[in-house]
């Protein structure tokens, strides 16, 4: 998929992404020396082909935590019982691990408290076919980085 980017959509998607999008239209165009009509339709089928992104709520600053739950799983039922905890209260993430190997299930959820979080446990743990839970949560955050220059594009 790389090899189809011209080489004005390479150095508008790394604009792009070093600006974590917040760069005008207008910016770009001046930039790349390219018409802003051009680079409009540029920039939405590359971000629409290549660009994640995400709009969400923090739950931190309303008072709530996220946790994440790794689970273990036995019976083949790993994919089963990701999608029937996709359904859970206070489940916001849920994806299949590899590297581990007693880890099958990341469970991304937010609590209020320890009270709900080991309420949350007990009823997964009671779940058939669920093995083992373990709880981590994140206490600080050092800082994030796109892999951008990781990838070459």
């Amino acid at each position: 998929m790389a090899s189809t980017l011209s080489e004005a959509d390479r150095k508008l998607l790394r604009l792009l992404v070093d600006s974590e999008g917040s760069v005008s239209s207008n910016e770009l165009s001046r930039r790349l020396r390219i018409p802003s009509s051009s680079i409009g339709r540029a920039r939405k089928r590359l971000e629409q082909a290549y660009v994640s992104k995400q709009y969400s709520l923090d739950p931190t600053k309303f008072g709530w935590r996220r946790v994440d739950l790794l689970i273990s799983t036995d019976g083949g039922k790993t994919m089963s019982l990701g999608k029937t905890l996709l359904k859970g209260k206070g489940v916001t993430y849920v994806a299949r691990m590899i590297g581990e190997h007693t880890i099958d299930l990341r469970v991304e959820i937010v609590v209020k408290d320890y009270s709900m979080l080991l309420n949350i446990i007990e009823e997964i743990k009671a779940t058939n076919g669920i093995r083992d839970v373990i709880w981590t949560e994140v206490v600080q955050s050092i800082g994030t980085k796109s892999p951008s220059n990781l990838v070459t594009f």
